[in-house]
């Protein structure tokens, strides 16, 4: 599980100085709070031998300070850890997004929209809950728990053997419920993500699902899911239901033992009323880090899991990139004349199959686009296999500079795969698809180009319209700079006239 935590490293690594200043603050407040008891058993004893309004004053302001001082320094910490944690969720969210926007079209073809959201959105934040409140509550369960076995230890060592007689068996419940909460976490998540998938493409597709009046099919499908979901997650409830409750009950054994035993040693006079009541003090305060821990597990099962699933979408790879460009043009604006060239061009998709995994019975359904077959609940789980479905085969034609092509032909005959080509949206060396031949511009290959700036001289209207949720006017100027003469009123009410959208 750890090396899922790897990706998080150099994040943790800029942040080092605050990390630094969150420690200071966790062992000065768990400092401060494991002197409280020592307050009371100075207070006890000190009492017993007679009350005065002088003794009364002093610790009962020696206690308020204490309690304060805890206070400060337990803000300190809160401010401190989680504000890192949202900060390297920030961080991770920005460089989460750039690295998807630099993968390939293939990806997104084979890859659910919905499973993606979830992964950005749900993952990445059970990702921030383990980075920030875990690390914290795991910090002062081990800073509070080790210095209050210290002034145990030195009150009674007989009854502080007592009082930590169930830790191995804390010990065993923590590894059992550990891993069964990191497993049924991910069977959460992957359901989540097909909830997701299902939802972004009911809402992207709404017309075609009015059109042929599929509400009603397309509600019970998605309650399918969801009650999957909520079928999953209560299987999750239930063992979490078990955990914190069996370490209550374990933590209130220890207690009774020392309520006993410690009662029988005050008697017989081998402990002091004071050392009595501090010993008891710091087995109440010893509860909620015991209790935490079952949260402490719970959050950073999840978060494991979810930086699993997150990593995934890190490790993907564009498949066209800039490894062949040529030396003599990096680094150089280019003008491009457009002379087209293909030389004995075949292109196939690929047909990529779901590799197998313990889960691959949970939810057995697919999704195939152009020739690319997924599980919707796993899309990134896959493995590459020898087929195709070819829909170029040798296709060579030149088209000169300044002229004019028009390529026409039934659904499905390739025609924007021959297109898509040029800019290489797809790319006939691509590792997963089955591709031969050259496509040439201006007497080189694209692969020579860098893929900016080939994509910076072609203009390139798709075969799915797409609007982003902005102004029209921002959608005609969409990849346009800022400064350049096209992204004025005047070029963008004559592209407006153009399309007969102008009012």
């Amino acid at each position: 599980m750890f090396k899922n935590l790897r990706p998080l490293f150099p994040y943790l690594k800029n942040h080092r100085r605050g990390l630094f200043y969150g420690a200071v603050s966790v062992l000065l407040t768990n400092g401060i709070w494991v002197l409280f008891p020592q307050v009371l058993r100075r207070a006890v004893d000190d009492l017993n031998t007679g009350v005065t309004r002088e003794k009364l004053l002093f610790y009962a302001l020696l206690t308020i300070g204490v309690a304060a001082a805890k206070g400060v320094f337990q803000f300190l910490t809160r401010w401190i850890v989680i504000g890192i944690s949202r900060d390297i969720e920030y961080d991770l969210r920005n460089d989460l997004f750039r690295h998807l926007e630099s993968l390939s079209h293939n990806f997104y073809q084979r890859t659910p929209t919905g499973d993606i959201m979830a992964r950005s959105t749900n993952d990445l934040n059970a990702v921030r809950m383990m980075l920030g409140p875990a690390i914290m509550y795991s910090a002062n369960t081990v800073v509070f728990t080790t210095a209050a076995l210290l002034f145990m230890t030195g009150i009674s060592v007989k009854l502080t053997l007592w009082a930590f007689l169930p830790l191995p068996a804390v010990s065993i419940l923590v590894q059992w419920f550990g891993r069964r909460i990191h497993e049924r976490f991910e069977r959460i998540q992957e359901t989540f993500s097909a909830i997701s998938v299902r939802a972004q493409e009911n809402f992207s597709g709404a017309r075609l699902v009015r059109a042929y009046v599929q509400e009603g099919a397309e509600a019970e499908r998605f309650a399918r899911a969801n009650r999957e979901y909520i079928a999953r997650s209560l299987k999750l409830v239930r063992l979490m239901g078990m955990l914190w409750p069996t370490l209550t009950t374990l933590l209130g054994f220890a207690v009774v033992l020392v309520l006993f035993l410690g009662g029988r040693e005050v008697l017989r006079g081998n402990m002091t009323v004071g050392d009595f009541v501090a010993f008891n003090t710091y087995m109440m305060q010893l509860t909620w880090p015991i209790i935490a821990l079952g949260w402490v597990i719970n959050m950073y099962q999840r978060g494991t899991a979810s930086m699993g699933r997150i990593e995934e979408l890190l490790n993907e790879k564009p498949t066209v990139n800039d490894d062949a460009v040529a030396s003599d043009l990096i680094g150089k604006p280019l003008t491009l004349r457009g002379e087209i060239e293909f030389k004995g061009v075949s292109f196939g998709y690929p047909v990529v199959k779901e590799a197998d995994d313990k889960d691959s019975t949970d939810s057995p359904g697919t999704k195939a686009t152009d020739g690319i077959t997924t599980k919707t609940n796993s899309p990134l789980r896959r493995v590459a296999v020898p087929e195709a479905r070819e829909v170029l085969h040798n296709i060579s034609l030149r088209i000169p500079v300044g002229s004019s092509l028009a390529i026409v032909g039934p659904t499905g005959s390739g025609k924007s795969t021959l297109v898509g080509l040029i800019p290489r949206i797809h790319d006939v060396n691509e590792p997963e698809v089955v591709g031969s031949g050259e496509v040439l511009v201006d007497g080189r290959r694209i692969s020579d180009y860098p893929l900016a700036e080939l994509r910076r001289n072609i203009g390139y209207v798709p075969q799915e319209t797409f609007l982003f949720s902005d102004t029209i006017a921002n959608n005609i100027v969409f990849g346009v700079p800022s400064d350049s003469a096209a992204a004025n009123d005047e070029a963008i009410r004559a592209a407006a006239e153009g399309a007969g959208i102008a009012t």
